[in-house]
Order: structure tokens, then C-alpha cells, then sequence
């Protein structure tokens, strides 16, 4: 079938590269992109325009969304992620296929066994329920988490024996055009990036379960430093997230010594935030000033977001990097295996690397579905999406992966 129909929810940074790619593609005959606000110019200004209908679309109440999906063959759900998780029962109920980049599950650090318990009986019945309606939901579909997931899977599983495991991430600009107090530029929300600052972390260290509180994510001691050849300059890495559920997930929490996800900064970003953290700028507790409450992380946003220094220009570059570096043994040697991805911003069409892995490897996700190359049917993953499947797919659109096996 060659003439599929596609919902895509969001027009933000993301939504627009995935339409950009959508729109591209010869079995796609129709795209509907739904958003409370459009930027008409660059829809008309897309390849295969015709393709695409706009329509606003208020997504805050799924019954907005449900008059839109009746013919449709599947959905691609690039929201934020408060809006994005009532479109999966949606789609189920609706029996149409849904690819995003949202979490389904909840945050592996949520302790509330009441609320784990509600959400996994809510993901059983959405897993059944698209089973039983041969429709396929691929959540988490990005870059981190998304490529990474699967190149992780790839790095393991040619491994006879695995005792580490370090998966790295990062959205940076080229080191020439960090040229600022922060050695950073945002190519995604700034509150986003500076809630992700006040996450604590968990890693496994000589087979220990070890936690970082949040405001130790950027101690010395918590961090180190990573040189890659085609990188102009060593990152400094801070722990990011749990690595409890991925290892569970990889089925390799039993036998890793050390395990843990990293994000990677250049050298200065640490020793801003650091003392930063600490005075309690990023706190979630607002604070009085003139008797108004003030939320502390908003204000620090919408002050960094005032700022141009902050922001790409018109010809400065981010790059995307995700590395996974697995340890252990094959036919009995010691062996590190290590895939890794660096893309860079696109001048021509002007979409940041972050839109590109991320907005591109959702269009491919739904291409996989509408081709069936995916055998699974339900709630899936990256996990469910091996890396030979899409291989082809990132070269094509310039998102060169890099495997190298060396001794260790």
C-alpha cells in the first residue's frame, strides 16, 4: 500500500524535521499536522506540499484529536511530554498505530508503589488491547531515548560476556561557537535542560547500586572526561538518570560490575553550574520577592532564553552525540565495542542536529510500521527495533553510525 495517511501532533522543532521527512516519503500520500499554532510559511515551503493539510487542533482534550482519526493509518505524536502520554489509550482505542518519543512508563524513580502499580496495569491493558487490534504503539522513538537504546542492544548482545556498560549523550554546540559563560547553546526547551540539572542519578559501581543526589550531579568526584577523535575538544560527563530500569531491561543487571548513562558538556559547563546548583537557583521551591512567588527555575530560564548569546546563529552548528561503549569478553579476549553517532547541524535546510535525530528517527519509525518491518505487534520500544533496521535509513539521511571493536 502506497498511500498511507498520517497524523502528526506537534509543529515544534522536532514536528517540523519529522514532517520535513514525512513529507518525503513515497508511500505517504497524506499528512495531517495538527497544532494550536502553525507556521504556514514553512509548510508551503516544503517538498510535496500538497501532501499536507494543516489544522488547528487544541490536543489538550483527546476528543479534539479522536474526530481526526478515523481514515488515519497511524499518528506521530511529537508533543510535550505533559500532553503527549493520553494520546496512546487514544490510539488504542481508536485502533490506529502511534510512534513518539514520550516515556510511557513512570519515572524509575517515583518510590509511590500505588502509582506503579496503576500505571503498569494501564500499559497491560494498552499492550493486550493493541495486540489483540494489530496495532503496533512505538514509544520513546528519539535520539536518548531512542537510538541510543538500540545501539545499546547491538553493543551487548556481540558480546559473549559483559562486566561495564557506559552509554554517553549530548546536544552541544561546535566548541568554536561555544562562546559564552556556559560553554553551552539550547537546541531544545531551556526549562527542560535545566530541570534535567536537578535530577538525581543512579549508577551501578562494583556491582553496587549507588545514588548521586541532584545536587552532586556535577561534583568532581561524580564526574570525568571523555576524548573523541572527531570531536575538536575532551567533554566533561555527569551521571544522567537511572540506569536501573535499562540495565533490567538489557538483561544485564546481574551481570555488570559498572554501569552508568552520561551526559557530556565542554569544560567550563561544570564549573558554572556546580556552585550555581548549590546556592539553590534551580530549587524546586519558589521564592518571595516583593511578596509575589517566583518560580526560581522559570525565572533562570526566561532569563537565559532573553539572552542571544545563548542561541544559535544563523550559521553556527550543534552537534548530537550518543556513544555506547560495552565491556567484557568474546571468544574469550577482552574487548571493548563501542557504536557511536555525530551528527551536526544541516546549514542548508537550517534543522539542528537534535531535530534531525530526533524528528527524522520518529518519520522513521512510522515508515517501519506503515512497511510492517516491524514483526511485533502492542506497546513497543526501541528495544523492539533492531539496529539493521534502520541502519540504511540513518546513512540516507546523513546520520553516519561508527562501530569499532578494540582491545581492552
Amino acid at each position: 500500500m502506497k498511500d498511507h495517511k498520517v497524523l502528526l501532533l506537534g509543529l515544534g522543532m522536532q514536528g517540523k524535521a519529522a514532517l520535513y521527512d514525512l513529507a518525503q516519503s513515497e508511500i505517504i500520500s497524506e499528512i495531517i499536522v495538527g497544532d494550536v499554532e502553525h507556521d504556514l510559511e514553512f509548510i508551503e515551503n516544503l517538498p510535496n506540499s500538497n501532501k499536507v493539510q494543516s489544522v488547528k487542533l487544541d490536543v489538550s482534550e483527546p476528543k479534539n484529536v479522536a474526530k481526526h482519526l478515523d481514515d488515519v493509518d497511524i499518528i506521530v505524536d511529537l508533543l510535550p511530554s505533559r500532553l503527549a502520554f493520553p494520546i496512546g489509550p487514544l490510539a488504542v482505542d481508536k485502533g490506529v498505530n502511534l510512534v513518539t518519543t514520550t516515556r510511557y512508563s513512570l519515572n524509575p524513580v517515583n518510590t509511590d508503589q500505588d502509582e506503579i502499580k496503576a500505571r503498569q496495569e494501564m500499559l497491560d491493558k494498552m499492550n493486550n488491547t493493541a495486540i489483540d487490534k494489530n496495532i503496533r504503539i512505538l514509544t520513546q522513538f528519539g535520539l536518548d531515548p531512542g537510538l541510543d537504546l538500540i545501539l545499546s542492544l547491538s553493543a551487548l548482545e556481540e558480546l559473549d560476556e559483559v562486566s561495564e556498560f557506559y552509554s554517553y549523550g549530548a546536544g552541544i554546540p561546535e566548541y568554536q561557537d561555544a562562546n559564552n559563560p556556559i560553554k553551552y547553546k539550547f537546541s531544545w526547551s531551556v526549562e527542560g535542560v535545566l530541570k534535567a540539572y536537578q535530577r538525581s542519578a543512579r549508577i551501578i559501581k562494583n556491582g553496587e547500586v549507588v545514588d548521586i543526589p541532584a545536587n552532586d550531579i556535577f561534583a568532581a568526584e561524580n564526574m570525568h572526561t571523555l576524548k573523541v577523535d572527531e570531536l575538536d575538544e575532551e567533554m566533561e560527563c555527569y551521571c544522567n538518570g537511572n540506569v536501573m530500569e535499562y540495565a533490567e531491561q538489557l538483561g544485564i543487571r546481574d551481570k555488570v560490575n559498572h554501569m552508568a548513562r552520561y551526559t557530556g558538556r565542554w569544560p567550563g559547563h561544570r564549573a558554572f553550574w556546580e556552585p550555581f546548583i548549590k546556592c539553590g537557583f534551580l530549587s524546586k521551591e519558589p521564592v518571595e520577592v516583593d511578596e509575589n512567588q517566583v518560580d526560581r527555575r522559570k525565572f533562570v530560564a526566561n532569563l537565559l532564553s532573553s539572552q542571544e548569546q545563548f542561541w544559535y546563529g544563523e550559521n553556527e552548528r550543534d552537534i548530537a552525540f550518543i556513544r555506547m561503549d560495552a565491556r567484557g569478553r568474546k571468544d574469550g579476549k577482552k574487548v571493548r565495542n563501542i557504536y557511536q553517532l555525530i551528527d551536526k547541524r544541516d546549514l542548508e535546510t537550517g534543522f539542528t542536529a537534535m531535530q534531525r535525530t530526533v524528528g527524522f528517527t520518529a518519520s522513521i519509525g512510522v515508515q517501519l510500521i506503515l512497511n510492517n518491518e516491524i514483526e511485533k505487534y502492542g506497546m513497543l520500544s526501541p528495544f523492539d527495533v533492531r539496529y539493521e533496521y534502520i541502519a540504511d535509513e540513518l546513512e540516507d539521511r546523513g546520520m553516519k553510525v561508527t562501530h569499532k571493536v578494540m582491545p581492552d
